[in-house]
């Protein structure tokens, strides 16, 4: 399902949020509220959305960082801060 590899151009606001292009929103299912994991790599930035589509592919789970946190202690974080939200 992936698309070969085509540059697009976007703009980051004064906030540091940028908008992804439709075609890629709709090709790994991103909607309103996805998180995604936010990682620093040799090339630059990597956006990883966390979706139904990518859990159910196993898409990160097992390029891990050594000593760190294991994705079921993010998710645990992640499902935290959601409810910390709701409740305020």
């Amino acid at each position: 399902m992936s698309t070969p590899a085509v540059s697009d151009t976007v703009w980051f606001t004064t906030k540091g949020q940028v908008v992804i292009p439709r075609r890629l929103r709709k090709e790994f299912q991103i909607e309103d509220g996805t998180r995604a994991v936010v990682t620093a790599t040799p090339e630059g930035i990597l956006l990883k959305p966390v979706t139904k589509w990518s859990i159910d592919r196993g898409f990160g789970l097992l390029k891990r960082k050594p000593g760190g946190k294991s994705f079921a202690e993010e998710w645990a974080e992640h499902k935290r801060a959601e409810r910390e939200l709701e409740d305020r």
